[in-house]
C-alpha cells in the first residue's frame, strides 16, 4: 500500500447505490477510516487517481463500467497494484467470484452487508500491514480459536484435535482470512518443496477439516482455490 503504515487508512467506497454507501461511510468513518466514494467504475478510476485509496471496496454490477473491467483497470497502474480490493455484490453465482479473483480481487463479500464483519475483516488488514511478519499465537473467528502454539482448536470452547497437517491447514488459511489461496500455493506453503504430493492431498485435507470444524469455516471459490470464511 502506498500509504506510510503510521497514517489514517484512505477508503474509496464504489457503489451506485447510495444507501450502501452512506452505510458504508458512516461506519468506517467512526472508526477513524478517511473516506472517498463514487457512484460508478468510471467515477471510481477518477477518484481513485486523486485520492490514492489504501483500501477500495467496489461494486460488482454497477453501470457505465462495472466492478471487475473497474478492477482490472486499476491492477494495471503500479500505483494500485498491492491496493487492497474487496468486491461488494448481490450476485450468489459462483462464476462472479472466479471472475472477481481473476480481475485482481483480495476479497469478496456478499450483500446485504454487515458493518461488524467488514470492519474485523478490515482491522486484520492493516494488523497484517503493520506487521507482516508477525505471529500471531491465537486466531479467534466465528467462534472458532486457533491456538498456533499449543497447536490446539477450539470451536465454541470444545476442543478439537486435528493431526499436523490439517491443523497447519487451518491455521494458514485463517491467518488470512482476506486472501483466495490455490492448490499449488497451499502444496507449497503447509507441505513444502522437498515432499511429493498431488493436489488431489489438499482437497482431501480439506475435507477432513471440514468434518472436523464444520463446513462453514472454509469456503470453496470453484475454478479458484479455498479461503478461510470470516463472515
Amino acid at each position: 500500500m502506498a500509504t506510510p503504515k503510521s497514517a489514517v487508512y484512505k477508503i474509496l467506497v464504489v457503489d451506485d447505490d447510495p444507501d450502501i454507501v452512506e452505510l458504508l461511510e458512516f461506519n468506517l468513518k467512526k472508526e477513524g477510516y478517511l473516506t472517498a466514494s463514487a457512484a460508478d467504475g468510471r467515477k471510481a478510476l477518477e477518484v481513485a487517481a486523486a485520492f490514492n485509496p489504501d483500501i477500495i471496496l467496489l461494486d460488482v454490477m454497477m453501470p457505465n463500467l462495472d466492478g471487475i473491467a473497474t478492477c482490472r483497470l486499476l491492477r494495471e497502474q503500479p500505483k494500485f497494484k498491492d491496493t487492497y480490493i474487496l468486491f461488494l455484490t448481490a450476485r450468489a453465482e459462483e462464476f462472479s467470484e472466479v471472475a472477481a479473483f481473476e480481475a485482481g480481487a483480495d476479497d469478496f463479500i456478499a450483500k446485504p452487508i454487515k458493518p461488524r464483519a467488514l470492519l474485523g475483516r478490515l482491522a486484520a488488514v492493516k494488523r497484517r500491514d503493520h506487521d507482516p511478519n508477525a505471529v500471531i499465537d491465537a486466531i479467534e473467528i466465528n467462534g472458532l480459536r486457533i491456538d498456533r502454539t499449543g497447536y490446539a482448536v477450539y470451536q465454541d470452547g470444545r476442543k478439537i484435535i486435528l493431526p499436523k497437517k490439517e491443523f497447519e491447514l487451518l491455521s494458514f488459511l485463517a491467518a488470512s482470512p482476506h486472501k483466495v489461496f490455490n492448490r499449488d500455493e497451499l502444496l507449497q506453503n503447509i507441505w513444502g518443496n522437498d515432499v511429493f504430493v498431488l493436489a488431489r492431498t489438499v482437497d482431501v485435507h480439506v475435507r477432513k477439516v471440514r468434518e472436523k470444524v464444520g463446513d462453514h469455516h472454509i469456503q470453496t471459490i470453484k475454478g479458484v482455490g479455498y479461503k478461510f470464511n470470516a463472515d
